[in-house]
């Protein structure tokens, strides 16, 4: 295919998939229970976090953890007592455990105190967003923590493609009214996003010749955005629908 075809195919993949029936068998599901601007980005910050290994095992485990919570994410992030983090230390997904959730609600809840929640920490000015997370993270474990807990968030300056937290922006940032993404954060445009790259859209992205590097790490992540922004400056991450589709549901 040449470009015009390339685009022309990818264009059409993210019609077939952006749309509702996506969120079915998406962990995106989980803050789609939310109408509160906090409730929707606290659940799919966490579940976002645990969006690794099989989706329905996802889907489930993410639902337990807004259940521990009282179906009230924001409200427990900031009220919630030391009792009240006690239940949580059964909760388990995969290498994520107890210890780590309870540290992620006490840092969560000095996120919205101290730095005016997670909108805020992302939104500052920075070259690209791959800075940003990373400094998300030095604001996430700047109060006492296990050391354990840090691996569970990326850090792109450290070489990560950072996918979960990439795929976390993609759904709080865009709004094509296709009632998938959210777009709650109208202080970052899409055109900053990077795809979310594991192992299904990096697969497919090199199959298509967007990507070159066989690691799905930092360096390949800036190699892909930069093939997408010139399929589409405006909106590149709306092609992760695309390569997830063709990965995931179409075995490509």
């Amino acid at each position: 295919m040449n470009k015009i075809e390339l685009k022309e195919f990818l264009d059409e993949k993210v019609e077939l998939y952006n749309n509702k029936t996506f969120i079915e068998s998406d962990p995106i599901q989980i803050p789609h229970l939310y109408s509160l601007k906090e409730d929707i980005e606290i659940a799919g910050f966490l579940t976002a976090t645990i969006a690794w290994g099989n989706r329905k095992m996802i889907i489930n485990n993410a639902k337990k953890m807004v259940e521990l919570m009282g179906n009230s994410p924001y409200d427990f992030v900031i009220h919630h007592s030391e009792s009240d983090l006690k239940p949580l230390e059964k909760f388990v997904h995969r290498t994520f455990n107890g210890t780590d959730f309870i540290s992620f609600i006490r840092s969560l809840q000095h996120i919205y105190q101290s730095h005016n929640g997670l909108e805020a920490v992302f939104s500052k000015e920075n070259p690209n967003l791959q800075q940003s997370i990373s400094e998300f993270k030095s604001l996430f474990f700047e109060i006492p923590h296990e050391i354990r807990t840090e691996k569970h968030i990326s850090d792109p300056l450290n070489g990560s493609a950072a996918k979960r937290i990439n795929m976390y922006l993609r759904w709080m940032v865009r709004n094509d009214n296709k009632g998938v993404d959210f777009g709650i954060w109208n202080s970052i445009t899409p055109a900053a996003l990077s795809c979310p790259l594991d192992v299904h859209s990096g697969n497919v992205a090199r199959k298509l010749g967007l990507l070159t590097r066989n690691q799905n790490d930092a360096k390949a992540l800036a190699e892909l955005d930069k093939t997408l922004r010139e399929l589409d400056p405006n909106d590149p991450v709306k092609y992760d629908f695309a390569l997830f589709g063709l990965g995931v549901f179409e075995g490509f």
